[in-house]
């Protein structure tokens, strides 16, 4: 999988991965692949949740020691 841009959230606890998700994909292009690595156990939920509620799509989610990884696809 080719992924356009990669945020490094490590470290950092809700909303801030949420928000720096945000500020990413609304400087990306339609279809452009985003992957967010978090340490925050909550990011699961919480980006399925803000994938649902702005349209953009969750292509992956999977856990790798301790860290969270979520590819998103801009709408």
């Amino acid at each position: 999988m080719i992924v356009d841009v990669e945020l490094d959230t490590r470290g950092l606890n809700c909303p801030l991965p949420i928000l720096k998700a945000k500020k990413s994909l609304s400087s990306m292009q339609s279809g452009q692949l985003l992957r967010v690595v978090s340490t925050d156990s909550g990011s699961n939920r919480d980006f399925a949740a803000f994938c649902k509620q702005t349209g953009n799509e969750l292509i992956e989610q999977r856990t790798q020691g301790t860290e969270f990884i979520h590819v998103l696809k801009r709408r």
